[in-house]
């Protein structure tokens, strides 16, 4: 690891590379060195990403627009250059190297520990949508192709329920026919987006808080970590998943299911960060779906759960037989809150 980082531009002397974060994809270090100046290194994985050199590109063109708007480098992620000018390092396309300035006086948080926190959140993720909304987002790649294609997600669980090949179906009748029953509505911001109902925007697609660095003194927002999965997508779907993430009185994988209820405190703290922070940018249409992107993006959330379950846990990392069924069912619990509330949020939301 000190080799890898020795090739870019750091001020003083790498003493040492320390395994840092608790991602799941990429392999991340800090990298200390002999000066007061710290560094993240990273190891991409590209069979995640299997698009290396456009992911690189995507960050590159969105941090450049970002920095125009506000020129705090705590406020926008900056790549560090190789010595040799490049941005970063690709060895036959299966090894991708990068090196990060570590954001100094910030703290993630994996859960909201005040309403508040999850206020900053909002504003966050709206003041990107803000930053970005004159930024044409068709000159970004799909780093994960169809990602928050909710159809092509249905698609795939109609495949594995045809196929079997766990042979779990029969055992799981309940919760197919809760996502079958759910199918129609589940396109909705698909067709508009076809229809040119919703624009195309430059969406974060993995909005959780725990992406999001506050100031440890203020908790006042300072930037949005983890550009890999930024490209093309909605305002809606970027939302909803903050909310499936955050305004949730439950872990993903709850077993039990009495434990899962929609905090709606929670909930307009995030829609007002959310909503100030992007001024007029979003379209009538576009505020008048976010609640939709709530409720559809968890129930894509439990879509590809169960799929992966039907599938015999091939995708998704497990630490138990029906860890995958659990996440499923948390899902559907917290879908069904969403449903339930649904009135209520709309009049919320009209109010912010």
């Amino acid at each position: 690891m000190r080799e890898m980082a020795e090739m870019f531009r750091t001020e003083g002397t790498i003493i040492k590379c320390i395994p840092f974060g608790s991602g799941h994809i990429n392999q991340t270090w800090l990298v200390v060195t002999n000066q007061p100046h710290l560094y993240i290194l990273q190891k991409v994985n590209t069979e995640t990403f299997r698009d290396p050199e456009g992911l690189m590109n995507n960050i590159l063109l969105v941090t450049g627009h970002l920095r125009e708007k506000d020129t705090d480098p705590r406020h926008v992620m900056t790549l560090v250059k190789l010595k040799d000018g490049r941005d970063y390092i690709l060895k036959d396309r299966k090894e991708l190297w990068r090196l990060y300035e570590y954001v100094t006086g910030g703290v993630c948080l994996d859960r909201a520990e005040t309403a508040a926190d999850f206020r900053n959140s909002g504003k966050a993720f709206g003041t990107f949508q803000n930053r970005m909304a004159d930024f044409p987002a068709e000159q970004l790649v799909e780093t994960i192709p169809g990602f928050h294609d909710t159809p092509k997600r249905y698609l795939a669980l109609h495949e594995a329920i045809r196929d079997d090949r766990a042979g779990r179906a029969k055992s799981v009748q309940q919760e197919i026919d809760f996502m079958l029953e759910r199918e129609e509505q589940a396109g909705l911001l698909q067709k508009m987006l076809k229809a040119g109902e919703l624009p195309l925007r430059v969406t974060h697609n993995d909005t959780k808080l725990n992406n999001v660095m506050l100031d440890e003194k203020t908790r006042e927002p300072l930037c949005i970590l983890d550009l890999d999965t930024v490209m093309p997508g909605l305002a809606a779907n970027d939302f909803g998943d903050s909310i499936r993430f955050g305004a949730s009185t439950a872990e993903e994988d709850e077993k039990d299911l009495t434990k899962v209820r929609l905090d709606l405190n929670l909930y307009q703290a995030y829609a007002e960060g959310f909503l100030h922070a992007c001024g007029d940018r979003l379209t009538a249409a576009e505020r008048e779906t976010l609640p939709d992107g709530a409720r559809i993006i968890t129930l894509e959330n439990a879509v590809r759960f169960l799929t992966d379950y039907l599938n015999g846990d091939t995708y998704y990392h497990i630490e138990r037989p029906e860890h995958n069924l659990d996440r499923t069912r948390t899902q559907m619990a917290l879908t069904e809150e969403m449903e339930k509330h649904d009135d209520i949020i709309r009049r919320m939301m009209d109010c912010i």
